[in-house]
């Protein structure tokens, strides 16, 4: 049973800092004095005084009696008894076993590496054929080459014949690829629209990749679990197998570029700390400020979890962009990334630029954290972007950075002036850095990347083929217009680098290959049923982030769609487990640590409606050769065991084909997705096959079958009882029952109708479209996780709501569950969870029914539920109206619609109020005004912007109509840098936050109370009544005194709100973290002098247009 309710800590605990939701103390402070006035006006607990409107013993039958029928009505349409009579006549022949949480977690973890090592082997595979090709290829600038361009293959001109690069090339839906078309007997080529698809380099590195098209065919065959495997070149194509069309988004740009991958930025070079400086003198206004901007946006996207990154921002003086980050660097998460984005989006020019305590700054946090070994502990460098104009430098590089020069500086020359191009050559040349000019918007992509290849020198020069395992993500980008469904990957990649020894020095990345493994497809490995009802399995990485944990809310809806939240790949282990304060179980796992650790925890059920108070044992150890760890909970009691009974192939088969039968359909019974020919098979229609020995190649969870054999013999006479009660039911006038349901711990799910399956109030539940009333990979359904919970042979009532998109919600029907327990050698566990569903009208006419009695004389009720002087609900242990005289309170809270009741429950302690927290909320951004300081705008003004507004739509009508025309397609890029610019400036509706809720718990030592609530002149009286058997309770109340001075009591989320102090001691706090293995910063054989030199990327007509930003582009980025 659940222990005592305990006072929560602060939610800014959980983070090790105070807490201070100042907005909150006067609500609590208003909130105390009504619970005092409460508790000093009433009685609670004893015969109430004064005008008894309301008989107690009348109540008392009332529920008494409501209890009874109902009962009898549960226990008879679902066959309950009868379920527990079956599992009580084979008690002798179970065994209850005690789960070893460690050899569980151990065992789940081998399995998980050596699924991991093949995709591994996969990609070395392929790393080892890249290097022989490019060995044994001479470049040829003349090279003339067709290749299958996914963007262009399939595609015809006006004349019916086939474009340049679009060949046939056969596509198949497969089920194994989320039923794409693809051809999985050949690899295709992507490119950006903004690299040239007949470039030397292209064609030359296309040629030579095509040697790794019977590899991936090889990998494939012999590890059919392997999903999309690919090479993405450092020159920006990226040829990936299966092939498949890429279709251009809706501006017609094809913007993903394989360069921008977290995998390709990961295994192209080591961590890093880096501190971008930028000139924010008047020099750099307009045009000029856009493109810096797009740069350190470009740059800050090229970070990840395991970089650190500041922003310096200089022209008469040095600030910090976020002058919370003063002094330190930050972790580059996406957290931290958007807000530096942010904050670069307001950033404004004025001023003359004054370099030198720019860089001294930046050098003074490099060397800080070296030497406090803070930060990534591997590569560092600075980021001058500029437009050149700088003096004064060359003191600080003797004092800070020569002769060693540990730290790389990489300039960047903002606009066309070539005047101080020589300058800032020097800087990046004297400082092992890279030195390039960006004069348009089209070529900040490019030029950013180069900054990675000379980091990435270090690590080919010496070979170091470093394998990197990515956080999660969901790759929507990939298929932009395709149904990729939302998944959480993870990728394994390598580098690829160039073996010829003429260019060793210059340490050429040739690029990276990499191949995704699904965290679905990883975390079957932890099987459901070995788990218990409410234990699950999770994976973190080694900066303490989730990578799979079943309470991860990725997505949010925005209108009708689903997105990603803007951090769902940076939420912490500590904001999911938000109950281990200490982070005792996090630090141990960041570390790879193997052991166990126990602690109290309040889960949230039923969209956070309710909780359920357990104590779980926590097993973890880290998973070899990665940087990740795994967990297993197990949730103390019945949690513990596993019930183990057997029975023969012949009539567990005999029991297992009826058709109200089904299984998990997400839980792994038989291997159905690696060979093609038992795809089609659903996971009872593989076991049948397996167990009648009719295919032999099926293999199968031997175990979990058993289990699935035994529990369909011991639950099939309850398929003939409900037939039997159907048949019977037939003839009733009335119908109020729709279905009986069983399920047990082994996924197996049987139901049977009483109406037409047309007549059914909701036809959604065990159905996949309700993940809540079904078994998952995450989960047991919600009705059996609650059941388990209930005292023996009590039921437990959930209302079951009517939703849909253009449907709020209404209440339509109701189930009742209870849990059938086993116990051998004192052992408990739950084999099984049975109910029914019913009509919230037959319930409310039992309820009814059972208020017109008054005793044995059975004389005319003296008071009745249905007179107007008496007010009755029945509501759930957690405060929900399941029955009330008026309709629409059903389904509502009960302080919702009666505030003063809901108060004086809470007061004398029949209900206890909760407190709970959400770290993956989502809450409404407040419009965000740059300035309030021009309320008003002169004629002059308007003039400007309607004029702007006009050349606007004329520049990227001429954007859109030459996007295809540039032989490079600068335009299209500045096209769609141009449209991210006016997308950005729309404030985003929701934005990540902290929230906390209450929950309201019945407790359950509390059967009955009754008192009086002093409502100003007059007094009203209560009574309160438990329901036998149910998790429901009887309220009738006097309407006759109006209460409505009192509040209501809502069970709503509020946004935690942290004062400048905590919240910018929250952004700097720096959690524990494992860093990666290896780290490649310098190498004596590197070649410094190959540092850059003017830009040589061709600009189309178009581009040339550009300048007129200055003027037209949004305000915000030209400041």
């Amino acid at each position: 049973m659940p222990g005592p309710l305990r006072v929560d800590p602060s939610p800014g605990s959980h983070s090790g800092v105070p807490y201070l939701p100042w907005p909150g103390a006067w609500a609590f402070l208003q909130k105390s004095t009504v619970i005092l006035w409460l508790l000093l006006s009433s009685t609670s607990l004893s015969p109430a005084r004064g005008q008894n409107k309301i008989p107690l013993e009348t109540v008392k039958l009332w529920a008494e009696t409501f209890g009874r029928d109902l009962y009898g009505t549960v226990t008879k349409y679902s066959g309950s008894l009868l379920l527990q009579k079956k599992y009580k006549d084979v008690e002798p022949s179970l065994k209850i076993q005690e789960v070893d949480g460690l050899a569980l977690v151990r065992k789940f973890s081998e399995d998980m590496e050596n699924m991991l090592r093949r995709k591994v082997e996969a990609v070395k595979s392929l790393v080892e054929v890249a290097e022989e090709a490019d060995l044994n290829h001479e470049f040829n600038a003349s090279l003339v080459f067709d290749y299958y361009n996914s963007v262009l293959i399939n595609e015809r001109d006006e004349k019916g014949q086939y474009v340049e690069l679009g060949a046939e090339f056969v596509l198949e839906p497969n089920a194994h690829f989320s039923n794409l078309r693809v051809n999985t007997s050949i690899s295709n080529v992507q490119l950006p629209t903004n690299v040239y698809n007949k470039d030397p380099d292209i064609l030359n590195g296309v040629y030579m990749s095509e040697a790794l098209n019977p590899v991936f065919v090889e990998n494939f065959q012999r590890d059919p679990t392997l999903t999309w495997q690919y090479f993405g070149s450092s020159t920006g194509f990226f040829r990936i197998y299966p092939g498949i069309k890429w279709t251009p988004d809706e501006n017609g740009v094809v913007t993903f570029d394989c360069r921008n991958r977290g995998w390709y930025i990961q295994a192209a070079t080591s961590p890093k700390d880096i501190v971008i400086v930028v000139d924010m003198s008047g020099s750099m206004k307009g045009l000029r400020m856009a493109i810096a901007k797009h740069t350190i946006t470009t740059i800050l996207d090229t970070l990840g979890e395991n970089d650190f990154v500041n922003i310096i921002a200089y022209n008469d003086y040095v600030h910090y962009i976020e002058p919370c980050f003063k002094g330190i660097l930050v972790q580059a998460d996406r957290d931290n990334r958007e807000h530096f984005k942010q904050l670069v989006e307001e950033l404004v020019v004025k001023g003359v630029g004054i370099v030198d305590q720019a860089l001294r700054e930046a050098f003074r946090i490099l060397k800080q954290f070296q030497e406090a070994k803070r930060g990534s502990i591997c590569n560092q460098a600075i980021m001058l972007i500029t437009d050149g104009a700088v003096e004064g430098y060359e003191p600080v590089f003797e004092e800070y950075n020569w002769p060693d020069r540990k730290v790389r500086v990489f300039t960047y020359l903002i606009g066309r002036e070539v005047t101080f191009a020589d300058r800032m050559k020097w800087i990046a040349c004297n400082n092992k850095g890279y030195y390039t000019q960006i004069s348009t918007l089209a070529d900040t992509q490019e030029n950013v990347m180069e900054y990675l290849h000379v980091l990435s020198r270090p690590m080919v020069i010496n070979h170091d083929h470093d394998i990197i395992w990515t956080e999660a993500y969901m790759d929507s980008k990939l298929f932009t217009s395709k149904a990729q469904s939302l998944m959480l990957l993870t990728t394994v990649a390598m580098p690829v680098f160039s073996k010829k020894n003429e260019t060793r020095s210059h340490g050429i990345l040739l690029g990276v290959v990499g191949s995704d493994v699904t965290l679905r497809e990883l975390m079957k490995l932890a099987p459901r049923y070995k788990l218990g009802v409410h234990g699950y399995a999770f994976l973190n990485t080694n900066n303490g982030y989730i990578l799979s944990h079943p309470d991860l809310r990725p997505l949010y809806r925005e209108g009708k769609k689903l997105k990603p939240k803007p951090n769902y790949n940076s939420v912490d282990l500590s904001e999911v487990e938000w109950e281990d304060r200490a982070e005792i179980l996090r630090t141990a796992m960041i570390n790879g640590e193997t052991g166990s650790f126990s602690m109290d925890v309040k889960v949230p059920l039923d969209k956070e409606k309710r909780v359920l108070f357990l104590t779980n044992d926590y097993f973890f150890t880290g998973i070899s050769d990665t940087p990740f760890s795994l967990g297993v909970v197990l949730s103390r009691g019945h949690g513990q065991y596993i019930l183990l009974g057997n029975t023969s192939v012949e009539e567990g088969l005999h029991d297992l084909l009826h058709p109200d039968l089904t299984l998990a359909s997400d839980w792994i019974y038989c291997i159905t997705d690696i060979d093609p020919d038992h795809r089609k098979l659903s996971q009872l229609e593989a076991m049948v096959r397996f167990l009648t020995g009719e295919d032999p190649d099926l293999e199968c969870d031997e175990e979990l079958v058993r289990e699935v054999l035994f529990d369909a013999v011991v639950t099939a006479p309850l398929e003939a009882y409900w037939t039997a009660l159907a048949l019977n039911k037939s003839t009733e006038p009335e119908h109020g029952v729709d279905m009986a349901f069983l399920g047990t711990r082994a996924g197996l799910l049987r139901s049977s109708l009483f109406v037409g399956s047309e007549k059914v109030s909701d036809r959604k539940f065990l159905t996949p479209e309700d993940e809540a009333s079904v078994f998952t990979m995450d989960r047991f359904p919600l009705w059996y996780r609650q059941a388990s919970e209930q005292p023996a042979g009590s039921f437990v009532f959930n209302l079951r709501w009517a939703e849909g998109p253009d449907n709020p919600g209404e209440p339509v029907a109701v189930t009742a569950s209870t849990a059938v327990a086993v116990t051998v050698d004192e052992k408990t566990a739950i084999a099984a969870a049975v109910g029914i569903q019913m009509k919230v009208e037959f319930l409310q006419r039992q309820f009814w029914a059972a208020t017109r009695q008054c005793g044995a004389a059975g004389g005319p009720c003296p008071k009745s539920c249905e007179d107007g002087d008496l007010d009755c609900y029945v509501i759930d242990n957690n405060g929900f109206i399941l029955i009330s005289e008026r309709s629409q309170e059903t389904g509502r809270f009960l302080g919702e619609v009666d505030g003063a009741a809901m108060a004086q429950l809470l007061s004398m302690g029949v209900f206890r109020q909760v407190t709970m927290y959400d770290y993956q909320a989502m809450c409404k951004n407040p419009a965000h005004h740059h300035s309030a300081a021009q309320p008003l705008v002169s004629p002059i003004s308007v003039l400007l912007m309607v004029t702007r507004w006009l050349v606007n739509e004329v520049l990227l009508f001429l954007l859109e109509w030459c996007a295809w025309g540039s032989w490079n397609g600068g335009g299209a890029e500045a096209k769609a840098v141009f449209h991210h610019s006016h997308k950005h400036k729309k404030q985003e509706l929701l934005q990540p936050c902290d929230t906390e809720y209450p929950v309201f718990v019945h407790q359950p030592a509390v059967q009955e109370a009754n008192g009086f609530i002093q409502c100003g002149t007059c007094q009203r009286m209560f009574v309160m009544q438990q329901v036998p058997k149910s998790n429901l309770i009887l309220l009738v109340t006097d309407p006759t005194c109006d209460c409505s001075v009192f509040p209501a009591v809502l069970q709503e989320a509020t946004e935690v709100k942290y004062n400048a102090s905590v919240k910018c001691d929250r952004m700097r706090s720096q959690k524990p973290r494992r860093r990666p293995d290896s780290c490649h910063a310098f190498h004596p054989e590197e070649n410094a002098q190959d540092c850059g030199g003017a830009s040589d990327t061709a600009a189309s007509p178009l581009l040339l247009l550009l300048p007129l930003g200055a003027w037209v582009l949004p305000p915000q980025l030209l400041r």
